[in-house]
Parts: C-alpha cells; structure tokens; sequence
C-alpha cells in the first residue's frame, strides 16, 4: 500500500519557510485534483526563483509579491501546462521582469474532451528546458529533469544543495497520480518514475501538498500500484469484461464515484500500454470506449 502523507499546516497567502532554501505560498484553490491548493515555492533568498506560480488569481500573485518584496525574482519555473501550475506566470512575469522557463506541451489535449483536472494552460515557455537544464542562482542550483508522463511535458526541477526535488504531479504524497491520454503516458510515466527513484533524493515536494521524506520507499509503492492495477486489469479482462467503463466501478469502488472518469482515463493510459507491450489486444485504434480482450499468448 502506498504511504500516503497528508498532514500539512496551511494558510492560504501565507509564506512558510519549509526549509533552509524554501518557501511555500499556497493558493486558495482547493478541490479533488489540488487537494489543499497549489503550492507556489520560492527558492533562495534576495534573488529568487519561483516554481509553478498556480492558476491565475489575483490575491495569489499578491501573495507571492508580497512574499519576495524587496527580493528579485529572476526565474519563474513551470512543471507543467495545467491550469493549477502555470497560468499567473504571465502576471507574475510582467510584474517582475523574470523569464518563464519550461517545457512546451508536446500533445494537445483532444478537442471536446472533458477537463478532468483543474484545466490546460496553452503554456509557451520563453526559455526551454525540455531536454534537461542547469539553472543557477545566488545560493541555489536548480537542475530540469523531463519528467514525461502525466503529461508528455512534465519538468521536475532538482536542488542539490538540499538534495530535493520540486516534483510538481509527477509524484504527490496525497493521492496517486492521474495519467489522461494523449498527453499523459503510462509507459512514459512509470519509466519516469524510476528515473526519479535512481536519484536518490532526500525530499521531494509536490506542488499539491506535504513532502514526502522516505522517498524511495514510497516511489516503491507507486510503482507497485501501477503494477497491481495492471494486473487488475488483465484479471477482469479474463473475467469477460472487454470495455474500460465496466471494469471502474469493481476496481474504484471504493473512489467517489464523481472521478470514475478520471479514473476511466488512467485505466486508459494502462491498456494502451498492455495494447503496446502485445499483452491485450483490440480490433481497429485502442480508443477509450474499445473493446479489449487479452492475447491469445498471454
């Protein structure tokens, strides 16, 4: 089972100092796919870099400005295109003069779709840190690791003086993760996931709620719950169940049913990649209301 932490001491505009480099200010944006509300970071001190400002509200770049006053910010850093990580950096640029450093969305989220999270951002980062990147501060090393998989441009940003990493989504020590095609990939996600683990850090901070401190431990567990949930899956597809909507309630029953879809999408995301490993297969595209069956040399 996964160890979830989710004690966390908040005020909303409130600037907490977390630990010797770090400061958090969280936005009054509270729901089931933020948890208690986004957590905006500010690393160093005097000149400042600010991870994932949040959605576009005024009282939280104030917040934020407040919480830098008589600092410089020169570098705001995105993880990803969600409307709960990106959108106020474009105030928070035009009232600081900082460049937005991130990685473009590669996929596009399908037309119609319902936004199952807080929402896309049609985010275009001036800098680009898609391919990796070391970004330097007074005090503070921030180095981009593609973190492909919740979505296909997820950056987590490390700082080795603390030997932590700003993890955006990609790992939350609330909830798992929700992995939504096209943008979002399992195969992606569990290869990045590993690529997280082999780094060895010593905290990790979410951008949805409190660090997660035995690291390695509850990556371990991560990952065993994709696995287990795959293997659900095969398990029911051998029961006679072919299409994706009849296996959630069986295997979320304990969820609010109001994330069924959600939790639809993310049952998606591991058939497209059973389809891909040759383990099920489906007559015509692998869509999200096919009908699977398992292979005959499984």
């Amino acid at each position: 089972m996964i160890p979830y932490v989710r004690d966390i001491d908040i005020a909303y505009g409130r600037c907490d100092r977390v630990s010797p480099l770090i400061r958090r200010v969280t936005a009054n944006n509270p729901g089931p796919f933020t948890f208690k509300g986004t957590g905006t970071y500010i690393v160093g001190q005097g000149v400042v870099a600010v991870i994932d400002p949040g959605p576009d509200m005024p009282d939280h770049l104030d917040a934020i400005l407040a919480a830098t006053a008589g600092e410089r910010v020169s570098h705001i850093l995105i993880t990803h295109h969600h409307a709960d990580h990106s959108p106020l950096a474009r105030a928070l640029s035009a009232a600081t003069g900082a460049k937005v450093w991130g990685c473009a969305v590669a996929t596009k989220p399908i037309e119609g779709e319902v936004k199952l999270e807080a929402g896309y951002d049609d985010f275009t980062p001036e800098v680009s840190v898609c391919g990796g990147a070391v970004i330097k501060g007074e005090g503070w090393t921030l180095e981009a690791i593609p973190t492909p998989g919740h979505t296909s441009n997820h950056i987590c940003y490390a700082l080795p003086e603390e030997n932590a990493l700003f993890c955006g989504d990609h790992i939350m020590g609330w909830s798992t993760t929700v992995i939504t095609p096209p943008d979002g990939d399992m195969g992606d996600y569990l290869r990045s996931l590993e690529t997280v683990r082999a780094r060895g850090f010593s905290t990790l901070w979410p951008t949805h709620g409190p660090p997660i401190r035995e690291v390695d431990a509850f990556i371990g567990a991560y990952i065993d719950h994709r696995r287990a949930r795959e293997a659900q899956i095969l398990e029911r597809l051998a029961a006679g169940e072919t299409q994706i909507t009849a296996m959630v309630p069986t295997l979320y029953a304990t969820v609010n049913p109001g994330l069924w879809p959600a939790a639809a999408r993310s049952l998606h995301a591991h058939i497209l990649e059973l389809v891909k490993s040759g383990r099920v297969t489906v007559d015509g595209a692998p869509e999200l209301g096919s009908d699977y069956r398992l292979a005959v040399s499984h």
